[in-house]
């Protein structure tokens, strides 16, 4: 199985941001990372899921690893709703983010997913080197 690490940073929010991720199969491992002159963080957390997704297109079961409780509750939970409402939270609001979420949501009907919250910070390898990925590509954008 594919697992990927998965990070978005923002300096300001909003204001500069960036993405990134890294992805091994056990043998294997690669990195990305990009950003946006004028975002906010949660866009660059769900951009950096987006871009991982996309790259691993050839795989059909992948674990995603993150420290965003607003991916991952909004993949596991969220989106059910907010698709039967038509795109609006529960209190009738339009969804932030919308196209971002819709675009992850397609390429994750495509996609078995597991979704693994890891805490920020907490010296695991991965998690800290999408941390330095997002805030580097962030730093790229002042």
């Amino acid at each position: 199985m594919l697992k990927i690490w998965t990070d978005g940073s923002c300096l300001g929010n909003p204001g500069p941001g960036g993405w990134g991720f890294v992805a091994t199969d056990g043998i294997h491992t690669a990195e990305r990372c990009g950003g946006e002159k004028d975002t906010t963080n949660n866009r660059m957390e769900l951009t950096a899921v987006i871009k991982a997704l996309t790259a691993a297109k050839k795989h059909n079961e992948i674990e995603i690893h993150t420290d965003s409780q607003y991916v991952k509750n909004g993949m596991e939970s969220w989106i059910k709703n907010w698709k039967k409402n038509n795109w609006r939270t529960a209190d009738k609001k339009p969804v932030k983010n919308v196209e971002l979420w819709q675009q992850l949501d397609e390429l994750a009907s495509k996609i078995k997913i597991h979704w693994v919250w890891v805490k920020g910070h907490a010296g695991e390898e991965f998690n800290e080197r999408v941390d330095d990925l997002a805030r580097t590509a962030a730093e790229s954008y002042k």
